[in-house]
């Protein structure tokens, strides 16, 4: 047997997946990365701004006359007010990874005086600064040469690197760029030193009264995710163990509230099939509605399998005990014509035979009867089957008017949701045990009338009716007082499998002189066509 998982395993997956998506979209995302590296980029522009205006300060009580108009005007557009915020907003899934520069081996070039004076006197604050921040620090000239610089590239000219080239611009701007780590760098995460594969790149301009002065460059690598979830280890151990208890929890209680039931179900299934009566019973908790409806619907097939066992038991035992008679006179005519046949006298031979004969018919109609039944039980309606009543009707009345039983109609235009040949097939049965109890020369008057949606129709006749002790027992199957005039007891039975198919019935009328059947019959909402009887 094909191994298969069980439902609540299913579910107990499907919620562990369901809690771990969050996780896995931040991860997926590289959001918390993200996070990261603009927590980096904040703080370079931060450190950066502060050292620009020193510079800007200290650049404006230097400068000789004259020297401030040599400076390029700023290609940024001129601020609202006076709060100039510069926003970080690097973010790993939107901006590119630049590759890396060293700036040691940019083109040499001499800064200009003035900044390099004033460079130098910043340096010392900017070296001390980064024992603390451990950020890389460049002062840059207004045509971006290193003036003063924590690295070793002083007098390096860096305005081809495009952050660069856009704060000279005017523009703060910040860049990623990649770094290669060293191989054995396998670094704590307590370590102050970070081990990521990208290193932040920050510039911001110093601009007095649109004019540029130079720019400040900052560089540091951002923490890696270890070092940032170091610190919260504890709480991020507490936060899969609450997860982990939470989806059992949900597991737990979805099968409870669906494994469980569609459990008992099965199990209720199965002792259907081994034949045990009376095994299907409502569940006791039936927490969702689709589980209400599964058991309802087993309850429901378990109870139409035990009907139409009991049918089928009762059908082949009655059907047993109605072929038992004409083969039981069979077979003894048989024994008596095989044993005595030839000193038998020929009027005792003929009435042996015509006995034969006799079971034979009988056996005959009851198999055509039964094989009518069958089909009447096993009969599919039509959905849209719809007759006019009358017209349905009037092909039967007239041939029966025409073997003699005087019948008299009365009713109102009508149209029965059923199938015309079946209505009057119902009709004809009905006639035909008129003319049988009765005789040829009855009188039969029918008549309809609609109310409520349904068809009343009944059909009585003038003859002696049906004693109280037989009228519980005209619908049973093989029930009939007229055996001797060929009479099977399958007649009503047939007519009320036809009507029922439909949504119909069929009973006994009032008991009063003669014999009333009632016949009820779904009303159509749209009239019959023409060719439809």
């Amino acid at each position: 047997m094909k191994w298969r998982p069980r439902l609540r395993t299913l579910l107990l997956v499907a919620n562990l997946v369901l809690l771990t998506l969050p996780l896995a979209g931040v991860f997926l995302l590289r959001l918390y990365e993200s996070a990261l590296i603009r927590q980096t980029e904040s703080e370079l522009l931060g450190q950066g701004a502060l050292i620009a205006a020193q510079y800007r300060v200290d650049w404006l009580r230097s400068a000789p006359d004259g020297v401030f108009a040599t400076m390029p005007l700023s290609k940024a557009p001129p601020p609202d007010g006076p709060w100039q915020p510069i926003q970080a907003n690097l973010d790993l899934a939107d901006d590119p990874i630049l590759p890396e520069v060293i700036t040691s081996e940019m083109p040499k070039a001499v800064p200009h005086e003035v900044a390099r004076s004033v460079a130098g006197n910043i340096k010392p604050v900017l070296l001390q600064a980064q024992r603390q921040t451990l950020a890389g620090f460049r002062i840059l000239d207004h045509r971006g040469v290193v003036a003063a610089s924590t690295g070793e590239d002083e007098g390096r000219a860096l305005d081809a690197m495009v952050e660069v080239a856009r704060a000279l611009e005017g523009r703060a701007t910040s860049v990623m760029r990649r770094r290669e780590p060293v191989q054995a760098e396998f670094l704590s995460p307590l370590s102050i030193s970070r081990g990521a594969n990208v290193r932040v790149f920050a510039v911001v301009p110093v601009v007095e009264n649109g004019r540029v002065l130079g720019a400040v460059l900052l560089l540091r690598t951002p923490r890696t995710l270890d070092q940032a979830l170091h610190g919260k280890r504890y709480e991020l151990i507490a936060l899969l163990v609450l997860m982990l208890a939470a989806g059992i929890g949900m597991a737990a209680f979805m099968a409870f509230t669906i494994s469980r039931p569609v459990t008992r179900v099965v199990d209720q299934a199965r002792r259907v099939a081994a034949g045990e009566r009376g095994a299907v019973t409502p569940l006791p908790h039936r927490f969702t509605r689709e589980v209400a409806e599964l058991s309802a619907s087993l309850q429901t097939m378990a109870d139409t399998l035990e009907r139409r066992a009991d049918y089928i038991r009762d059908f082949t035992v009655e059907v047993g005990h109605e072929f038992k008679t004409p083969l039981a006179s069979m077979k003894g005519a048989l024994e008596l014509l095989r044993e005595d046949s030839e000193a038998m006298a020929p009027a005792d031979r003929r009435r042996f035979l015509d006995n034969m004969a006799e079971a034979v018919d009988r056996l005959d109609r009851l198999t055509r009867r039964l094989l009518d039944l069958a089909h009447a039980d096993a009969l599919a309606p039509q959905v849209d089957a719809r007759c006019d009543v009358g017209a349905a009707l009037a092909p039967t009345i007239e041939r029966h008017r025409e073997l003699g039983v005087a019948i008299q109609v009365e009713g109102e235009q009508a149209t029965a949701a059923i199938d015309g040949e079946a209505l009057s097939s119902v009709v004809s049965l009905l006639l035909d045990n008129v003319r049988q109890h009765v005789g040829p020369k009855a009188t039969v008057r029918i008549g309809w009338t609609t109310a409520d949606s349904r068809i009343r129709m009944t059909i009585a006749d003038d003859g002696p009716g049906i004693s109280s002790g037989n009228r519980d027992r005209v619908f049973d199957r093989f029930f009939t007082t007229a055996r001797e005039t060929g009479g099977t007891g399958l007649g009503l039975p047939i007519a009320r499998a036809n009507l029922v198919a439909y949504g119909g019935d069929i009973a006994l009328g009032a008991d009063a002189a003669g014999t009333e059947f009632v016949i009820l019959l779904p009303v159509s909402a749209q009239p019959a066509t023409a060719d439809k009887r």
